[in-house]
């Protein structure tokens, strides 16, 4: 999984298979127009139609395809430029594209908003680091079922209820299964790597949803990919050198640029402007599954029995987690509203009273 996304800050996100609750909020915000970053939604009425409903889902299902595939091809291309070389050109690509597109302004910002965007580009650039790094020793599925544990951990953390702790055993189960009981018949290297993309996966679902609240658009994502591209474009060149400009090697780099991110974000972005935020969260949850398609198809990595069973158990959890955080936030603010309401009807109530009580004095 290239990349991560952002619904305000980039129309990708936070999502990402299973999102804290912050993210959740600015995905519903940028749903509702209520984060003032996606004010042209409000066609959450959708949700409800099912026809209305299709166009959205599909929309997701494409971008993530999009993404998957777009790894696929990475990983193809890294015998010619290797891994860091990959990811250098994939920022760097991708990072023009963004700035070209979106043209961001760099005045007018806070030193905060410059802090929260470097970081956010720093997470941005490790993801990708540790995650193609992963790619190139271990199959393309095990190494997202690895990666989701990041945000599925925050996502449980985050929630602070019981209930959580039963998709997180499940997640836990899919992981030993996926390990054969040992991560020695995974590369033990490359299965580190994951874990570590996914640490960097949950940080980067804070800072995107962060940086979204922050800048404008995708300006934050734009000015976080061209920081992320600087700082990885030193260890690119040390490892591919001139390898990096092969005219060959950059047209596949440009394809996975945009099918890792031009494409993806533009259809996700679209998506959510007509889809509840959980919906998209559980729908992202299928990427271990592509990712898996994808290896199978692309670079021929097999999936035994027990690997599709470990991912199911794993996409399993990442969805339940996903609806426990929902349930509970509406259930919360359903909370709140009858408080709401309750203290709306006994005002005029205690008013007329207190006014008769002052004309039995006089």
């Amino acid at each position: 999984m290239i990349w991560r996304r952002s619904p305000v800050d980039e129309p990708r996100t936070a999502a990402a298979g299973v999102a804290a609750p912050e993210a959740l909020e600015a995905m519903e915000a940028a749903r509702t127009g209520e984060g003032g970053q996606g004010g042209e939604g409000g066609q959450g009425g959708a949700a409800g139609k099912p026809g209305r409903a299709l166009g959205p889902v599909a929309l997701v299902l494409g971008g993530v395809i999009s993404v998957q595939f777009g790894a696929a091809i990475a990983v193809l291309l890294m015998p010619r430029a290797g891994a860091v070389g990959v990811v250098t050109l994939r920022l760097v690509l991708a990072a023009v594209v963004l700035l070209v597109v979106c043209r961001p302004k760099v005045r007018g910002h806070s030193r905060a908003d410059w802090g929260t965007v470097l970081v956010f580009g720093a997470v941005l650039a490790a993801m990708n680091l540790l995650f193609y790094q992963a790619a190139d020793r271990i199959p393309l599925g095990a190494a997202v079922t690895l990666e989701v544990l990041g945000p599925l951990t925050l996502s449980v953390i985050a929630s602070r209820r019981l209930g959580n702790l039963l998709w997180a055993g499940l997640a836990l189960a899919g992981v030993v299964l996926l390990s054969g009981g040992g991560f020695d018949r995974l590369d033990p290297v490359g299965a580190a790597f994951a874990v570590g993309a996914g640490v960097m996966w949950a940080t980067y679902i804070v800072f995107s949803a962060r940086t979204g609240q922050r800048f404008p658009q995708a300006d934050g994502l734009a000015l976080a990919m061209a920081f992320g591209a600087v700082l990885s474009l030193p260890l690119g060149i040390m490892e591919a050198g001139s390898k990096l400009i092969v005219p060959s090697t950059v047209g596949l780099a440009l394809a996975v640029a945009l099918l890792s991110s031009v494409l993806p974000y533009t259809l996700e972005l679209l998506a959510l402007r007509r889809l509840p935020a959980p919906t998209f969260a559980i729908l992202m949850s299928v990427e271990p599954a592509v990712a898996a398609l994808a290896g199978l198809l692309l670079l021929h990595q097999g999936l035994s029995f027990t690997d599709a069973l470990a991912i199911a158990l794993v996409i399993a959890a990442s969805m339940g987690a996903v609806r426990t955080q929902a349930g509970a936030r509406k259930a919360e603010r359903h909370r709140l509203a009858e408080l709401k309401d309750l203290k709306d009807s006994k005002e005029p109530t205690d008013s007329k009273a207190l006014k008769g009580l002052e004309g039995v004095n006089e």
